[in-house]
Parts: C-alpha cells; sequence; structure tokens
C-alpha cells in the first residue's frame, strides 16, 4: 500500500545509532479501513479509499452509513484516497492496515494543513525589510510594503503582487521524509524532520516516488 491516513501527536527527539540527536514528529498512522476500491471500468480510474479515526453514529450521514456498512465498518471521521499501489497488490473491503505498511529507513511524503496565521503583513508574509529607516519624518513607514506599480502603466496592481493578506492554513506537501522508529503496538510513526498543522491535525503519509 502506498500510503495511511494519521494524526499528528507532537514533536521529540531520538538518537540514532552513531549517538547524534535526531529532531522527528510523532505521528499515529493507522488502523485505517478499506471502504471503497475504485476501478477504471466503474470509476475511470483506479484507487483505494481509505478511512480514519472512529465517529458516532448519530453524527453521520445516512448516505455515510450506507457507505460505511459496505465496507462493514463502523462511522469514521475521515477519509483519503490513494492511487499508488505496489504491483500485484489486491486490496479488499474492510480490511484494516496499521503502520507496518511502512518500514524504518524508508522514505515517505507528508501532507497536511498548514497553521493558519490569520491576516499578515507583507514583513511577516513574505519577509519584507520595509521602506527604510525612521528617519526623515518616516513616522509609519518601518513595515510598509512600498510601491506596488506604476501609474499610467500598467494603471493597475498585477496579478501574484506579493502583498498582506492571509498566510498559513494551506495544503503543504514535505517530501521525502526518513521514517527514523516504528511503534507497531502503538500505531506511532517517527518521522525526521517538521510536518505541517498542528497538535491533533490529520495527515496523509505516502510512500516516496
Amino acid at each position: 500500500m502506498s500510503g495511511l491516513i494519521g494524526k499528528k501527536i507532537g514533536m521529540t527527539s531520538i538518537f540514532d545509532a552513531s549517538g547524534k540527536q535526531q529532531p522527528c514528529t510523532v505521528i499515529e498512522a493507522g488502523p485505517c479501513v478499506v471502504t471503497q476500491i475504485k476501478t477504471p471500468e466503474k470509476d475511470g480510474y483506479s484507487a483505494i479509499q481509505l478511512a480514519f479515526e472512529e465517529m458516532k453514529e448519530t453524527k453521520t450521514t445516512k448516505p455515510m452509513k450506507g457507505h460505511f456498512a459496505k465496507a462493514q465498518t463502523t462511522p469514521k471521521r475521515h477519509l483519503a484516497e490513494f492511487s499508488r499501489f505496489e504491483e500485484g497488490e489486491q486490496k479488499s473491503y474492510g480490511e484494516v492496515l496499521t503502520c507496518n505498511v511502512f518500514s524504518e529507513g524508508e522514505f515517505v511524503d507528508v501532507v497536511g494543513i498548514s497553521k493558519g496565521k490569520g491576516f499578515q503583513g507583507v514583513v511577516r508574509r513574505h519577509g519584507f525589510g520595509g521602506v527604510g529607516d525612521q528617519t526623515h519624518g518616516q513616522d509609519d513607514r518601518l513595515r510598509a510594503p512600498g510601491s506596488v506599480g506604476a501609474s499610467s502603466y500598467p494603471s493597475r496592481v498585477f496579478k501574484g503582487m506579493r502583498m498582506a493578506g492571509q498566510m498559513g492554513n494551506h495544503r503543504v506537501k514535505v517530501q521525502n521524509l526518513r521514517i527514523l522508529k516504528i511503534f507497531e503496538e502503538k500505531n506511532l510513526i517517527l518521522v525526521k524532520g517538521s510536518v505541517p498543522g498542528p497538535k491533533g491535525s490529520i495527515l496523509k503519509l505516502e510512500r516516496w516516488s
């Protein structure tokens, strides 16, 4: 299987075989249930849908109850599709996948939603240095964006101009993170470095390609 759905637990550090301290992120990966198998004949493409984290049946819609009943599983909170498979791999409805689909030392891509920072100015959002020093009467220009374009031409602001606005809360994919340690009994995976999102956020782990 090419990946799993997981939850960010937090960050810590461990020592490798050489005694070097390695910063890592702890991810609860699985258990995930196969809730749908998509085929080119029926859906136009191949993919496997996984479900993660229990949800109360009273908070599940009637169509989704039927969807989970087909896989003979209880309602789940999060769904995700994975389209990359190993050659000859076969999955069945209701099959449970755990963190043992990965192995220590291999590399994964981690997809998540970054922390939302709200509306931010150009200094924090883009690293601008401001217009200049606070001299010659410039009492309010320290964090200003400066000029955004000429007047007569183009008489407008170009698309993509770096300006103040919403920062964070975007889908971010961090590639090529090495798995340092796997605790199968607790479904925990330790990946080197940081991943997007706050503690408790949902992540999608995919085998690096």
